[in-house]
C-alpha cells in the first residue's frame, strides 16, 4: 500500500545490517505480493515457536541447552514479528480526526457503539 512518492519499509536487513525499503506503484505488485508473503512467513514461524515454546515450558524439567536454545530461538521471533509491526505500522492511514490543525500527534476518534 506503498501511496505514490513513499517507499515501504520492509522487515528485514539489507547488507551489512542498513533497513531495506521497496517503492512500488501498488500494493498488488509482485514484490509487494511477496513482501506480504515473507512477512505472513515471519509471523507464521513466530506461532511455531511459541506454540513450542509453551510445550518445552510445560515439562517438569527442562535441560539449560534446551531453554537456551529456546530462548534464542524466541527472541528471533519476536524480532522478526516486531519488524513485521513495524513495516505495518508504517503503512496504515492516518484517519481524518476532523479538526485537527496538523500540529502534533492526531487525537483519536472519540468511542462510538
Amino acid at each position: 500500500m506503498t501511496h505514490h512518492g513513499e517507499l515501504r519499509f520492509l522487515p528485514w536487513s539489507g547488507p551489512e545490517g542498513k533497513p531495506c525499503f521497496l517503492s512500488t506503484d501498488g500494493s498488488h505488485s509482485r514484490l509487494s505480493r511477496l513482501a506480504d508473503g515473507l512477512e505472513a512467513t515471519c509471523l507464521d514461524l513466530a506461532a511455531e515457536v511459541l506454540d513450542h515454546a509453551s510445550e518445552v515450558l510445560s515439562r517438569t524439567e527442562v535441560a539449560p541447552v534446551d531453554l537456551r536454545t529456546l530462548s534464542t530461538d524466541l527472541a528471533e521471533a519476536l524480532r522478526q514479528a516486531l519488524c513485521v509491526a513495524e513495516s505495518r505500522g508504517h503503512r496504515l492511514s492516518v484517519p481524518d480526526v476532523g479538526s485537527h490543525t496538523g500540529e502534533g500527534p492526531v487525537p483519536p476518534a472519540p468511542f462510538r457503539r
